[in-house]
């Protein structure tokens, strides 16, 4: 079975793939401190009470945090008994390369969206994926990344807000009744929620024009369908694209080793 390990800043998913489907899927916080040991523990757990065999024979990382690796790499030969993808390093091909300035680390986890994205969708696409940043990423007509745009997380957002104006408490992220608050929460909610909302209908248009042509919009991240619910800019919603895409270069990259 495949283990696909997706690190983001703030979460790691962990999904096994039995060869067919995806068959579990967990989820822990991001922290570079945790070692093999502990992340093995903690895997297996979950597996024994999902009733899933914990026999691992392949696994596949893409990490935007590089401190996280080298413990993943521990976890892969220590208990996997095997030698990990990560995604970004030349060894591994993720089909076709991208298209953009020479010698710019490119974060893995938006090159494995575009490949999965053109898998299900085809070419010309923004992918949109909400995390702790808000990334808009270009696969063109061949599925290539050709570039794209980083905003601040919804999250990141608030806290800045939170901490810049002492006086305004913490609010929870969701569509509110009316656009004009009439109490500080209400304002404050709103101002996130359509400001989001504006700032991917607006940067989703500028980029269409600039590049002359109509393009599919996907919608990936938790909180792709909360936003999903005020817009219609989005064509398509996907929640499991990056775990989608890891499956998609392991499968590339075992074909190739296998001949």
């Amino acid at each position: 079975m495949l283990l696909a390990i997706d690190v983001g800043n703030t979460n790691a998913v962990f999904a096994v793939h039995d060869g067919e489907k995806f068959v579990a899927e967990f989820r822990c916080s991001t922290n570079h401190a945790r070692t093999g040991d502990e992340y093995f523990v903690w895997f297996k757990h979950l597996m024994d009470h999902a009733g899933i065999s914990t026999e691992i024979n392949e696994v596949i990382i893409s990490s935007t945090v590089p401190r996280v690796v080298y413990n993943l790499r521990v976890l892969s030969d220590r208990y996997f008994n095997c030698r990990p993808m990560v995604v970004g390093k030349p060894d591994v091909d993720i089909g076709t390369a991208p298209r953009v300035d020479p010698h710019v680390g490119i974060g893995p986890d938006r090159l494995v969206n575009c490949v999965a994205g053109y898998d299900r969708y085809g070419g010309n696409l923004i992918i949109v994926d909400f995390g702790t940043a808000t990334t808009f990423d270009v696969a063109d007509h061949d599925g290539a990344y050709v570039g794209g745009v980083i905003a601040p997380g919804v999250n990141v957002s608030m806290e800045a807000f939170h901490h810049a104006a002492a006086a305004l408490p913490h609010v929870d992220v969701r569509q509110p009744e009316t656009v004009v608050g009439t109490n500080t929460v209400g304002c404050m909610q709103s101002g996130i929620f359509w400001g989001y909302i504006g700032l991917v209908e607006g940067i989703c248009k500028r980029i269409q024009e600039e590049r002359g042509q109509k393009m599919k919009i996907i919608g990936t991240g938790g909180l792709s369908t909360l936003f999903a619910q005020g817009t219609k800019v989005f064509d398509h919603l996907d929640t499991d694209l990056t775990v989608h895409g890891l499956m998609l270069i392991a499968s590339l990259n075992r074909k190739k080793i296998d001949g």
